[in-house]
């Protein structure tokens, strides 16, 4: 008896130093994801006001088309004119956005990042590439797939189209962290896009795009968030964000 009380304490003392010996593992596979369960949200969007966020390259925002009711961000449309895109007071550079929204029918808008306010720029998109918000059924854009919901807009297609009915909020997700070279979008839940956001990679990408000769187009890392006036109406709520 005595004997096998001693055989078990040897045992159980190898065994110990053993485990103490193997390293621990950390997989890296999901350095974003990681990142961004150590920050928490801040919200663009209070819900009640504008405050935040004002119209690309100045103009009175009250006398806009764009409105807040019920906690809810809308756009509601325009027939030629001005436009009137929004974007957000401060820059950001690495972060994660997190948002919905939902479309008209046939309705067309974007959120884009990385927007340059210039008067030699007349538009957002100019400078900031776009994740597209679209009704992908009834409108032209439609028709191509690097124009559908979800897409990084001319440049990357969607898996699929995972968009709800008309009338019925989409979450999307954005993360663009220069850190680690890395854009990834999703769309309820889905993976909609992901690709580089600088070098060779993202180089080739926007010269196979309509962008190809844009001067200006997705050059900075730091920049302005901006919801797009597409002349369609469009809502926004639960806008929020994380630095990275």
């Amino acid at each position: 008896m005595k004997r096998s009380i001693v055989s078990f304490f040897v045992l159980a003392l190898v065994l110990s130093c053993n485990c103490k010996d193997k390293p621990t593992t950390t997989s890296t596979d999901n350095v974003s994801d990681e990142i961004t369960t150590k920050v928490e949200f801040v919200s663009l969007f209070d819900g009640k006001s504008f405050t935040g966020w004002h119209l690309y390259n100045g103009g009175e925002l009250n006398t806009s088309p764009w409105k807040i009711e019920n906690e809810v961000l809308s756009f509601t449309g325009r027939k030629g004119g001005s436009s009137y895109n929004l974007v957000t007071d401060k820059e950001f550079t690495n972060f994660k956005l997190s948002l919905e929204w939902k479309i008209s029918e046939g309705g067309n808008s974007g959120i884009m990042w990385g927007v340059q306010e210039d008067l030699k720029y007349g538009e957002p998109y100019l400078t900031g590439p776009e994740i597209q918000v679209l009704h992908n059924e009834k409108h032209p854009d439609g028709k191509y797939p690097t124009h559908h919901a979800g897409a990084l807009y001319d440049m990357i297609t969607p898996p699929s189209n995972v968009t709800k009915p008309v009338g019925e909020w989409n979450k999307c997700e954005i993360i663009i962290n220069h850190k680690t070279n890395e854009g990834k979008v999703w769309l309820n839940g889905v993976v909609t896009a992901e690709f580089p956001v600088y070098g060779e990679k993202w180089d080739e990408m926007v010269a196979n795009s309509k962008f190809k000769d844009w001067e200006g187009f997705g050059k900075f890392q730091t920049g302005k968030i901006c919801l797009q006036d597409h002349e369609d109406k469009v809502w926004y709520r639960n806008i929020k964000i994380q630095e990275l």
